[in-house]
């Protein structure tokens, strides 16, 4: 099986997996993959195409570089192009993208302060390992927004995006995957917190910093984890596989 086909597999698993878990959003929101070594020719999902009904084989193949596909028949919703596009055009080691408007980390997101404060293991996972938008600029229709966005990741590998939802990105699906896991988690957390009422127990940061470190002796576990969900999904519904 060559690189391309294990990694649609790979994708169109996730797109399942995100299903499952609640995080998607009617027939928007996208993944995708770069399956060139400079990251412009990657895999997406096709316009209005719902998360449930993605497989290996529908999932779209474009090129970042090549802008005429969007007056094609065959163009992709409009948001993703210009996030996508301009991400894996800008960030050839942003090998996997995924935004979703999961419902913590979007509702988090719509606070005048969307930070994930350490106030446990999780949301330490992301200090000073995230990056903030707090400009948005309306639904991402536009090149300059598209290169706003990935102006304002800065080097991190996930994005908060204010008003708007989250972005991550990783070297593989796997591992995307993990960090968007663990951020949901995160952004629940934080959540749940501040509808206490009370005030938040914040670690100092020497502990918050330790504690993100740590997170790093644990990164095999993203494959483990990600294999283990594959597995399940095999034994309820292989057809992603397709």
């Amino acid at each position: 099986m060559t690189l391309e086909e294990n990694l649609r597999i790979d994708l169109a698993a996730a797109f399942r997996l995100i299903h499952e878990l609640n995080m998607h959003e009617s027939v928007a929101n996208h993944l995708s993959a770069a399956v060139s070594t400079d990251g412009k020719q990657f895999l997406m999902n096709r316009r209005w195409m719902h998360f449930s009904n993605v497989t290996a084989s529908n999932l779209q193949l474009l090129n970042s570089d090549d802008a005429t596909v969007m007056d094609s028949d065959q163009a992709p919703d409009t948001s993703a192009w210009t996030i996508h596009g301009n991400l894996h055009r800008a960030l050839p080691e942003a090998k996997v993208i995924l935004h979703l408007h999961s419902t913590y980390a979007t509702a988090l997101s719509t606070l005048k302060d969307p930070r994930i404060l350490p106030i446990d293991n999780n949301t330490a996972r992301f200090y000073e390992r995230i990056a903030y938008d707090t400009h948005f600029g309306g639904i991402a229709t536009s090149n300059a927004e598209g290169q706003r966005i990935v102006a304002t990741l800065a080097g991190k590998k996930a994005l908060m995006m204010g008003n708007h939802g989250v972005t991550v990105i990783g070297e593989t699906v796997a591992e995307a995957f993990e960090s968007l896991y663990y951020l949901e988690k995160a952004c629940k957390t934080m959540v749940l917190a501040y509808a206490t009422g009370q005030e938040l127990n914040v670690m100092p940061h020497e502990l918050a910093l330790k504690t993100a470190v740590s997170w790093d002796e644990f990164s095999g576990a993203a494959f483990a984890h990600f294999d283990q969900l594959k597995a399940n999904l095999d034994r309820k519904d292989p057809s992603y596989r397709a």
